[in-house]
């Protein structure tokens, strides 16, 4: 990309504590996120996904997070070096974030039209009549009706796709630089779910926001995504542009993701699973860390750092099938 990065993240690593030992939830992760562009996150439940991002805004639980380091540099300003009020006026406004769970995002306490008041008061410099029109006006472009009243209702009224829906606008309340969207359209219809993509691409084309997805459908990504990044057991396995990922993939991990895609021949027999699961955090195994998964392991793969093998043009991927010896490409060769 020629131009400059909104966001830069280099060598991003978070530590937690688990009794007296500490593991790296994420493992030195590189990436730059550009303006009008979006950059998906993908892998399974448990690789680090929802970590990096909660690592990028600052609101991990400490304890167990022990320790942030590497950089995440904002317009010139590292993000991890920030006091907490300065991170306050960036956190939501400037960078806000989509969050999974809707029940935990939300406030029980407060209404709808309290919290998203908030932000336009923090962020936006608006109050009354003029921060709650600005409010309605959010409500209404992610398709929910009625919205004057569900101002003035609690969370626990709201259907779980209504507070999905809340959360997204509040997200794009501020119009933000930088949107951080987790499994945004988990609990919606598939109605709204393209209404909320397209709502996302508005908001690119208007203010060339830059897009972190974090998801692990492949739909999702082809519908949105620009670049790819995928990650295993807290690493980044395989990076590179949509085309790439979809068309040439690299990294046995990556295969069988798609390989485990529900198809229109699938949906008639038994979906293809891939064999056994994310280790945990605390027994991740010594070398490649997916080779007791693999079905192209070789004996390099159980010792030591895997190096990232860089491919054609910004395409890598983190796996020896690609250092150029003859069992590699025997191997390669085969799937």
């Amino acid at each position: 990309m020629a131009d400059n990065p909104v966001l830069q993240v280099r060598h991003l690593r978070t530590r937690i504590g688990i009794g007296p030992s500490i593991y790296n939830v994420v493992d030195d992760i590189s990436f730059d996120l550009h303006r009008g562009r979006t950059l998906a996150l993908v892998g399974e439940s448990g690789c680090g996904k929802t970590m990096t991002a909660l690592s990028l805004l600052r609101i991990l639980q400490q304890p167990p997070v022990v320790e942030v380091e590497g950089e995440v540099l904002f317009q010139g300003r590292d993000l991890l070096r920030l006091s907490e009020k300065e991170m306050r006026a960036i956190r939501g406004g400037r960078i806000a974030m989509i969050f999974q769970d809707p029940a935990s995002a939300l406030n029980p306490v407060y209404t709808v039209g309290n919290q998203m008041a908030e932000a336009a008061e923090l962020h936006l410099n608006l109050f009354g009549e003029e921060a709650r029109e600005r409010c309605l006006n959010a409500l209404i472009e992610v398709g929910i009706p009625a919205s004057s009243n569900l101002l003035d209702a609690y969370p626990h009224q709201l259907s779980g796709g209504m507070r999905q829906r809340v959360i997204i606008a509040m997200a794009l309340l501020c119009e933000p630089d930088i949107l951080i969207a987790d499994e945004p359209t988990t609990a919606l219809d598939v109605t709204i779910q393209a209404q909320v993509f397209d709502l996302m691409r508005r908001l690119q084309r208007k203010k060339e926001t830059a897009l972190l997805l974090i998801t692990h459908d492949m739909g999702v990504v082809a519908e949105l995504a620009h670049d790819v990044i995928v990650m295993y057991a807290s690493q980044v396995v395989e990076r590179g542009s949509v085309e790439q990922i979809f068309d040439h993939r690299a990294h046995p991990y990556t295969m069988a993701l798609f390989d485990s895609r529900p198809t229109l021949e699938t949906t008639r027999g038994t979906l293809r699973a891939i064999k056994g699961s994310v280790p945990a955090l605390t027994h991740y195994p010594h070398g490649c860390r997916f080779h007791t998964r693999c079905p192209f392991v070789m004996a390099k793969c159980k010792t030591g750092e895997v190096p990232d093998f860089p491919l054609v043009d910004a395409h890598s991927a983190k796996c020896w099938l690609h250092d150029g010896s003859l069992e590699s490409m025997e191997k390669w060769g085969r799937q």
